[in-house]
């Protein structure tokens, strides 16, 4: 298995980030749709750069 480029690895970090912050939104100020969906794009963007890469 061959290490995860720097640009791969910094999306990968933004995603959870990007959880971490959603996440933490909707505890604090109730869920938004639009905040979910983002970050489910976000998410499958990053898979689809990983998949590529790899």
């Amino acid at each position: 298995m061959t290490s995860m480029p720097a640009s791969t690895k910094a999306m990968t970090v933004c995603t959870v980030v990007g959880l971490v912050v959603v996440t933490a939104y909707t505890v604090a100020l109730g869920g938004s749709g639009w905040l979910w969906f983002s970050w489910v794009v976000l998410g499958l963007v990053t898979l689809g750069v990983a998949a590529t890469r790899n």
